[in-house]
């Protein structure tokens, strides 16, 4: 599978797009800003969206894809989330009021964006993708993915604090060849990062020293005001724990598998 990085960034700034990811030019995950830099081509072709949560860094440019997509032909676009996020969105964005029912628009028979209710539980088909939502912890409701095409798997942790069960959930499922996960905040904002769910290089470092030296393991989120920082501390905690990880930023481009 292709991943591409639409967005990465914790924050908005000159250059910088918050988290959206493009796999195999149809699947969406998440839809922040980086969606934004896509043609009108590229948004065409999408077909289906997953979300980890409803927090905008993730979701504003949802609504603004639909608006894009209205009479362009295509099919509606299918919007995978948890029932607790779907309905966050249902109540505070495609209200008619900050912003038009696309679940109804322009006709309920022929909508731009069908929700789809995803159980916590259960695994999604989509095409040659197996999916698996995963535990997080955070403010909200939220999920990660593991998307598995049959020669490659990838885990996107979303946006997580420190969790335990996402790593004894993959243990179970088997673990995967790559993990894009977040650190958002400086370690001097720890208890902060806690409160919020987000996080921090020496907590991010410590999670991995559990996990398997075959992973591969970006890192996205970070927040701009403290981004420099969090680098430097990433960078050196990994190098002393011998754990292995690499910035994701927004343009990269990720092979997973054959």
């Amino acid at each position: 599978m292709e991943l591409r990085a639409l967005g990465t960034s914790g924050g908005i700034g000159q250059g910088l797009r918050t988290t959206a990811f493009l796999v195999d030019g149809w699947l969406l995950v998440d839809a922040g800003s980086g969606v934004g830099d896509l043609t009108a081509a590229e948004l065409g072709g999408i077909r289906d969206v997953l979300l980890t949560h409803a927090h905008l860094d993730h979701t504003a440019y949802l609504g603004l894809m639909a608006d894009a997509r209205i009479g362009d032909g295509t099919p509606p676009i299918r919007v995978h989330a948890p029932a607790p996020t779907l309905d966050v969105l249902r109540e505070h964005l495609f209200n008619g009021v900050l912003w038009p029912d696309f679940t109804a628009i322009p006709t309920p028979q022929e909508p731009v964006l069908v929700f789809e209710p995803l159980p916590s539980a259960q695994a999604l088909i989509l095409g040659a993708f197996h999916i698996t939502p995963l535990p997080a912890r955070h403010s909200v409701p939220a999920v990660g993915y593991r998307i598995d095409d049959g020669s490659g798997s990838l885990v996107f942790s979303g946006d997580t604090g420190a969790s335990p069960a996402l790593r004894e959930r993959l243990e179970e499922l088997g673990m995967p060849d790559a993990l894009i996960i977040e650190c958002a905040f400086p370690d001097a904002l720890e208890s902060l990062a806690r409160q919020v769910g987000h996080y921090t290089p020496a907590q991010l470092v410590d999670e991995l020293r559990h996990w398997p030296a075959g992973v591969r393991v970006w890192v996205t989120h970070l927040k701009p005001g403290a981004a420099a920082r969090i680098e430097e501390e990433l960078r050196e905690q990994a190098a002393a724990a011998g754990v292995h990880c690499e910035l994701l930023r927004g343009g990269d481009v990720l092979q997973i598998g054959r």
